[in-house]
């Protein structure tokens, strides 16, 4: 990624996905765009055509061949009013590799150079036509992979971050510059900014700041899978529930105990919502050092899990124990005594399909008198209770999902730790509110969490936060 940005340049790109497709898009950005592809162009005269408007005509290559290289249709943007604010042309070819790479080697030889990833993205926050953090909703809604992560990521490249943190930012930049006046004029003991109504808005900021920080652990489950853990005790039928899940033989399946012996991650979707499910060693005691390991790594899986499918099977419940009370006690140590970890559980009681059909169980399952909360009877082998299953996953994903179209939701890292840092710069300010505390260190507590909310949105622009986001992207985009 470059350093510098420049403006001068003219640069061209493949933005559809690599391969032969019926349409090849290639973009076109820069101040020549027009006049580079207009050289290039037998139709009517680009340099003349008004914005937005798409122009049927001919790729040719004049020093080499009057025929033709493709029949293709040319679309004009002008500047400003363009994704990056800069003149493009896109040109519609047909999706042959061969026309692909002819063309774009006919226009760098016209005097483009090839982008670099996501440079057309940055230049439009360069240009001032969106922010960071919308630069990194248009990477969102890219990578979106679920409906509920695309309405987070298309909230978030319309702008509503940037909104919401330009509203806090303006409020905090006015007190600022009321306490900058009182530090200009302290020889009068003056208060230009008063202290009362300072704490109260710096308190509604600290707690804005907060929940839109608490946020990111439910946003950036969304947006990556929410993490379902499938725990129980070996031969259960963990990995045949994952593979029939998946519609897939991915785990290896084994009447022989401790056969996974690690964890195994794979991401479906189901409904609206994207699930990661991790399939985890059977929870024993072992003396095999290998077992052991993959042991200690199911217990970390299930500690970051917001669903646990707690599998049981059926076989092994005496008629007597089917009581919510006795089949939590298959939980693990670690749903039982650590407070901190608390996924909603699901019980799933497995091979249902073995058992007696005198059995108090059976006679339950077949009479769906079965009344424990979150309790699903399945059979992975043959498939049966599946669809309850994935039913109730998808109505714990909602009820947790407290999302909607108007909520602000933070997925990104780099956007959490900002605000982490911004949280507690604002902090000491309202502490020191409280305290009566000197009218020069309020100012600076206020310009550091001012500045950490600019590297959200890049109102203070920093070269090394540019090149990591935007190496993340594509070339064409």
């Amino acid at each position: 990624m470059m350093d510098l940005y420049l403006a001068e340049d003219t640069i061209c790109a493949i933005s559809t996905p690599g391969g032969t497709g019926g349409i090849a898009v290639i973009r076109v950005s820069g101040p020549e765009a027009v006049s580079i592809v207009d050289s290039l162009w037998k139709g009517a005269p680009l340099s003349s055509a008004k914005s937005h408007t798409a122009h049927l005509g001919e790729i040719i290559d004049k020093e080499r061949s009057d025929e033709p290289l493709d029949q293709c249709v040319a679309t004009v943007f002008r500047r400003p009013n363009s994704y990056t604010g800069e003149d493009i042309v896109e040109i519609s070819v047909h999706g042959s590799r061969w026309i692909q790479r002819e063309t774009i080697a006919l226009l760098i030889r016209s005097g483009c150079r090839m982008a670099q990833p996501g440079e057309y993205t940055r230049r439009a926050v360069m240009n001032g036509r969106m922010d960071l953090s919308q630069a990194e909703g248009v990477a969102d809604v890219i990578a979106s992979s679920s409906r509920a992560a695309h309405r987070i990521a298309m909230s978030q490249m319309k702008g509503s971050i940037s909104k919401k943190l330009s509203t806090l930012r303006e409020q905090l930049i006015q007190l600022s510059a009321l306490l900058e006046l009182e530090l200009d004029f302290s020889e009068e003991d003056v208060e230009f900014a008063d202290r009362n109504r300072l704490l109260q808005i710096a308190t509604d900021i600290h707690n804005e700041l907060q929940r839109l920080h608490n946020s990111f652990q439910g946003g950036n489950a969304i947006k990556e899978g929410i993490p379902v853990a499938i725990i129980g005790a070996t031969n259960a039928g963990k990995s045949s529930l994952l593979n029939t899940l998946l519609d897939d033989e991915r785990a290896i399946v084994s009447d022989i105990h401790g056969t996974t012996r690690d964890t195994i991650e794979e991401t479906l979707e189901i409904g609206d919502y994207l699930f990661r499910f991790i399939d985890t060693a059977g929870l024993r005691d072992t003396s095999d050092p290998i077992e052991q390991i993959g042991i200690s790594r199911s217990r970390k899986a299930i500690s970051r899990s917001v669903i646990a499918l707690l599998l049981i099977d059926a076989t092994t419940v005496p008629d007597d124990s089917l009581d919510m009370t006795a089949l939590r006690n298959h939980l693990p140590e670690e749903l039982l005594s650590d407070t901190e970890i608390s996924p909603s559980i699901i019980v799933v009681l497995n091979k249902v399909d073995l058992l007696d059909s005198s059995s108090k169980t059976k006679q339950a399952i077949n009479t769906d008198k079965i009344s424990i909360e979150n309790v699903i009877p399945i059979s992975a082998k043959h498939g049966t209770g599946i669809s309850d299953l994935k039913h109730e996953l998808t109505k714990i994903a909602k009820n947790k999902d407290t999302t909607d179209q108007n909520d602000i939701i933070i997925t990104n890292l780099r956007q959490a730790e900002a605000l982490g840092q911004a949280i507690e710069s604002i902090r000491p300010l309202i502490n020191g509110l409280n305290n009566g505390l000197e009218s020069f260190l309020i100012a600076e507590h206020l310009r550091e969490t001012i500045s950490h909310l600019s590297t959200i949105t890049g109102t203070i622009p920093s070269t090394e936060i540019l090149n990591t986001i935007f190496s993340q992207f594509c070339v064409g985009k």
